[in-house]
């Protein structure tokens, strides 16, 4: 009879765990963006310039990161609705236009990044020529979108996520870190003598725009049975998991960013400034594979971060008319490729490819705190949500986190 329940108690937990991994793969592709080129540099700066202190920025910008995309994440869920059509739907048409059209305007700031990200990889590693490379990067990038299903496309970036987490695993292994005062930076925040700027940039980097809007289709295009009102529980309770073991992920590979950077160039008194920097000066410290494999991550990051900034770029636009992402409609490809075209056609204009890099954030900074708002004002209300509308301690916690990013996104501005 012990037997029986052992058994049928085993067989229950497999169930569980292998039902669970049917809701991996929404969180990973959110996970992308705040692994993009963009918080490289500020991650690296960080470790460089800062050495183990700066380590719980990227602890609270994940835990604010987590709530806000779970929350987004029920307004798919809940509602069949992704961010941009919820705000078609429920706003009038002038509100919602400025809204979105400033969003796809963010997702166009990502995209040049992202894409130039990749383009400094490859510069690293075969001495391609910026501009060359991010048109290389940018037609490979609007293949693999046009070419791929969502299910695809899931396992596809948590492929690339792996490599770069295992690229950082690699570097972590052939430096020297002091674990006591890594610790102590996780989780004791201190504010070093001229880091203001830094720490504003990866804090509000990491809620990323482009990454809500992504969120909120993706969890919602598997097409569940929304009238059920026991399935819909199932994918808030898995979602949650998804989104928190994602999350933890990304929190993981910026953290091993910064403390490969404190113990490379923090310990030697190395000041960094650009990211071709940081990979040529890996190579006499830590030997030429280690410089080929940042290299090689950082390509990684920036082809997965470009696709899925143009997969929210299409998402918000075909939102515009009401519509979910569909690769194969009108609007979600016009989106996907003004994204993408777009976002690489302005980094022929940019001189110096770093200054690129922090002006997209900058553009990212001014977009955000707008779809902060968005989000709770459409997932507090009970038309939109019906009785999964926010209680008012969540109501509080996402004020709370929206008026920190708006006060820090303003300072970043100012002080840039």
């Amino acid at each position: 009879m012990k037997i029986n329940k052992f058994f049928q108690h085993k067989k229950k937990h497999e169930f569980m765990a292998l039902d669970f991994l049917k809701y991996i793969g929404p969180g990973f592709l959110v996970t992308v963006g705040f692994i993009d080129p963009g918080n490289w540099a500020a991650n690296i700066a960080a470790g460089a310039d800062y050495g183990y202190k700066l380590l719980w920025m990227v602890t609270l910008g994940t835990i604010m990161l987590i709530v806000l995309q779970h929350n987004v994440a029920h307004l798919g869920i809940t509602t069949g609705y992704c961010l941009s059509e919820a705000a078609s739907i429920y706003l009038k048409p002038v509100f919602s236009k400025l809204i979105l059209f400033s969003a796809i305007v963010a997702s166009i700031s990502t995209a040049l990044a992202e894409v130039l990200g990749g383009a400094i990889a490859l510069n690293m590693l075969f001495k391609i020529p910026i501009k060359i490379g991010s048109l290389m990067v940018c037609i490979l990038v609007i293949i693999m979108i046009f070419t791929n299903s969502y299910k695809r496309m899931e396992k596809l970036i948590i492929g690339f996520v792996s490599l770069i987490g295992i690229s950082f695993i690699f570097e972590l292994t052939l430096v020297k870190i002091n674990w006591m005062e890594a610790a102590t930076g996780w989780f004791v925040p201190i504010i070093p003598q001229g880091s203001i700027v830094i720490i504003m940039s990866v804090l509000g980097a990491v809620v990323m725009p482009h990454n809500l809007y992504l969120h909120s289709e993706i969890i919602q295009s598997r097409q569940w049975n929304l009238e059920n009102e026991e399935v819909i529980n199932h994918q808030l309770k898995y979602e949650f998991i998804d989104t928190l073991f994602s999350m933890i992920i990304g929190w993981a590979i910026n953290s091993a960013m910064i403390l490969v950077a404190a113990a490379t160039f923090f310990t030697k008194n190395i000041k960094v400034t650009e990211l071709s920097q940081a990979q040529s000066m890996l190579t006499p410290m830590l030997g030429s594979i280690a410089a080929i494999i940042f290299a090689v991550a950082l390509l990684f990051s920036g082809i997965s971060s470009s696709v899925t900034a143009g997969m929210a770029g299409g998402s918000i636009f075909a939102g515009l008319y009401k519509e979910p992402y569909d690769i194969h409609d009108r609007h979600t490809g016009i989106g996907v490729l003004v994204t993408i075209v777009c976002g690489t056609a302005i980094i022929f204009f940019i001189k110096d490819p770093f200054k690129g890099l922090i002006i997209s954030q900058m553009l990212l900074s001014i977009q955000l705190p707008i779809t902060i708002i968005l989000q709770i004002y459409l997932t507090s209300s009970k038309k939109v949500m019906g009785k999964y509308a926010n209680s008012r301690l969540s109501k509080i916690i996402l004020s709370i986190i929206a008026f920190t990013v708006i006060i820090l996104n303003i300072l970043l501005l100012i002080l840039s």
